[in-house]
């Protein structure tokens, strides 16, 4: 990411007309910050500067939020449910890889991998014995920035809000979406 100069950031903030107030309220943080950093007399903490470049994104209709990615139906299975019951899910679903959930909050994934690692005795097992660990979460308002990041090292992201999964992202909804 290419970090905006004092420069870039007024200019964008004034061809959107938007005032320095407007755009502090958005990013929530204060007035008196914003002209300080386009002025450049102090240097934002990186978690600020994002903030204002997501409200001014925001204000440019840029900004593709987990909410607009997301599946809101998850086909996932359950920590008690048998392997062969996952696997019977993930050929009809046509899936590789599932979610598990325990009363709608994530507690784990499983894959075909999962299950040619478990062996051939692993039918009969609950999907608690051969899962693996969760596929990382995002709450409805994480970027796709984000999101593309987990998306680097994991197969799948879950949209939660308030810890119970509402949605799910995988690679492919985020190639569907920037394609």
């Amino acid at each position: 990411m290419e970090l905006p100069t004092p420069q870039d950031l007024r200019e964008r903030r004034t061809s959107l007309d938007l005032t320095q107030a407007e755009l502090a309220d958005r990013a929530d943080v204060s007035q008196p910050l914003i002209a300080r950093i386009e002025g450049g007399d102090v240097d934002p903490r990186l978690s600020t500067l994002r903030r204002i470049v997501e409200a001014l994104d925001e204000v440019e209709g840029g900004v593709v939020r987990a909410r607009d990615l997301m599946h809101e139906e998850t086909i996932s299975v359950a920590p008690d449910d048998s392997v062969r019951a996952a696997v019977e899910t993930m050929d009809a679903e046509a899936y590789s890889q599932l979610p598990v959930l325990q009363n709608g909050i994530p507690v784990g994934s499983i894959s075909q991998s999962d299950v040619i690692h478990a062996g051939e005795d692993a039918a009969d097992l609950p999907v608690s014995e051969v899962m693996s660990e969760s596929f990382p979460t995002v709450g409805p308002e994480a970027t796709v920035d984000e999101i593309r990041n987990l998306l680097d090292h994991y197969k799948a992201v879950m949209v939660t809000d308030g810890g119970e999964a509402v949605g799910i992202i995988t690679e492919a909804d985020l190639a569907a979406q920037l394609s």
